[in-house]
């Protein structure tokens, strides 16, 4: 039975077999070239639309106002940009008080991401990004772990997120988020990252990935 398992190495240790860690960035870095060559035929595909489409002038305009809604296409503003991070590993109290750290104490958590993507949507961004990549209305925000999957490829701390819309009202829907200001009672207390930036104008690109929606299907 050994030899079966072993298939030729060492099963004492981890180092002959692919982490699964290794095996997620692996699939990332593939995730990220077939965007970009997605990406590609999207442009050429966009290009020959409008040159030969037939189409009038109204419904043109129609169609470009519901790429910019869908987001596949680059946005340009004034922006917000919010950046989380994790505390020292070695991490202790700040303010007298408070007990210890636990670990999970010391990271960020898939709801305090989402607390930012939801607050600066409250706040009437007309776009936003997470790291290097548009949302859209069927993306994601996920944790595993100590990292963030997002639309099948994978990021460690810090996380920045960069939202298009009025300063003054990103800043608002910021501090009058329940969530985001319990996050901030660990900010102090144990020094997790919170930077927040403005920005007189960024340009987010589209989003390059899959318009398909996915769902679950019962079996059987």
């Amino acid at each position: 039975m050994s030899f079966d398992t072993a298939k030729g190495v060492d099963i004492r240790t981890d180092d002959p077999l692919l982490r699964l860690s290794d095996r997620a960035q692996e699939k990332s870095t593939e995730n990220q070239q077939l965007e970009s060559e997605m990406s590609a035929v999207r442009k050429d595909v966009d290009g020959l639309s409008h040159s030969g489409s037939g189409t009038d002038t109204a419904t043109r305009k129609n169609l470009d106002a519901l790429a910019n809604a869908a987001g596949t296409e680059a946005l340009s503003g004034s922006a917000v940009s919010v950046t989380l991070n994790d505390a020292p590993a070695n991490a202790t109290p700040l303010v007298p008080g408070v007990p210890d750290p636990q670990p999970n104490d010391l990271v960020i958590h898939q709801q305090d991401l989402q607390a930012v993507v939801n607050a600066l949507w409250d706040g009437g961004a007309t776009g936003i990004q997470v790291m290097d990549q548009r949302l859209i209305s069927t993306s994601a925000v996920r944790c595993v772990g100590n990292t963030l999957i997002l639309q099948g490829r994978v990021y460690s701390p810090p996380y920045k997120i960069t939202a298009v819309g009025d300063r003054n009202a990103l800043h608002k829907a910021l501090d009058r988020s329940p969530a985001i200001q319990n996050y901030l009672q660990y900010v102090n207390a144990y020094g997790l990252g919170w930077k927040v930036e403005d920005h007189k104008r960024v340009t987010l690109p589209g989003y390059s990935g899959t318009v398909d929606l996915h769902y679950a299907k019962p079996v059987g």
